[in-house]
């Protein structure tokens, strides 16, 4: 009678324990979720909303070109990098203007288009950088004449090589990529600028800004034909950086910005003022800081 007591008890003790056990694990949320998975810390996010470096690379956009002095790269305004407190850069903007002065680089290069990307990602990859932004394409699409413009598959191409270079050499780094503005407003805004269109005629994106006054068939369809190359050029880095879980594109904000003459460079009315950088700051820094996207 007592072996069959103790044996009633014993197995009173596991249905206890298996009913406790259960209503344990309903209670923190469903099965597994009881203390084995509390002794664990919860994995940390794919995206990192507050990146303790920023590297930047891409072309003169990102290299202040003639924000500040004609013909003169001015980095200290950079939308990425910049120390300037009239735009406070995106590297300000997460790091501090202390902090940014020790823990952001500037790799761009004013010229640049996308093969020239993979040069200056393993400048940046030394670095280690737990954020790297990206902005090219604008001098793919400002060529000599619209037929010397990048084949969108080869720009797809050049940046999905760039982009896997990175990741493997650095799988945890983060990567921003803006998309190329709308030429074809800048061609609206800056052609109302006499000295503006002077300047356009030393050779600044033929392809778009040519015979700027022009408005016959074939210079609207010259000037439809590179927007579209642009649309492609962001759609396609916009399907490269969605198959990284740790890439975020603009979603085409930076294209879609509507900027007026205030924005453009007061010696080329091309690239972005002091103002229109600031712009960009704003545009990379709400996207960076989005807990979700």
């Amino acid at each position: 009678m007592r072996k069959r007591g103790l044996r009633s008890r014993t197995v009173l003790a596991a249905v206890a324990a298996a009913v406790l056990g259960a209503a344990g694990c309903d209670a923190s949320g469903g099965a597994g979720a009881g203390g084995a998975r509390g002794d664990r810390p919860s994995p940390a996010p794919v995206w990192d909303v507050s990146p303790n470096s920023v590297v930047a690379v891409g072309d003169s956009i990102t290299r202040g070109f003639d924000a500040c002095t004609v013909l003169s790269d001015c980095p200290e305004v950079s939308w990425a990098t910049g120390d300037s407190a009239e735009v406070d850069s995106l590297a300000v903007r997460l790091l501090g203007r202390t902090r940014a002065a020790g823990h952001s680089w500037n790799y761009a290069v004013t010229g640049a288009r996308v093969a020239d990307l993979p040069e200056q990602l393993a400048a940046a990859r030394a670095k280690r950088p737990q954020l790297v932004t990206v902005m090219i394409g604008a001098n793919d699409a400002c060529r000599s004449s619209v037929s010397a413009m990048t084949p969108v598959a080869a720009f797809r191409a050049e940046f999905s090589a760039a982009l896997a270079g990175l990741r493997e050499a650095l799988p945890r780094t983060q990567v921003y990529v803006a998309s190329v503005p709308d030429l074809k407003r800048l061609w609206s805004q800056g052609r109302t600028n006499a000295l503006g269109k002077q300047v356009w005629k030393l050779g600044i994106c033929p392809s778009m800004l040519a015979d700027a006054d022009a408005l016959d068939a074939a210079a609207a369809h010259r000037r439809d034909t590179v927007q579209r190359r642009v649309e492609a050029y962001n759609e396609a880095m916009a399907q490269v950086c969605a198959a990284d879980r740790r890439c975020r594109s603009d979603g085409g904000a930076v294209y879609a910005y509507r900027f007026g003459t205030d924005a453009l460079s007061p010696w080329d009315w091309f690239h972005p003022s002091v103002s229109g950088q600031a712009r960009l700051a704003e545009i990379a820094y709400r996207i960076v800081t989005a807990e979700h996207r």
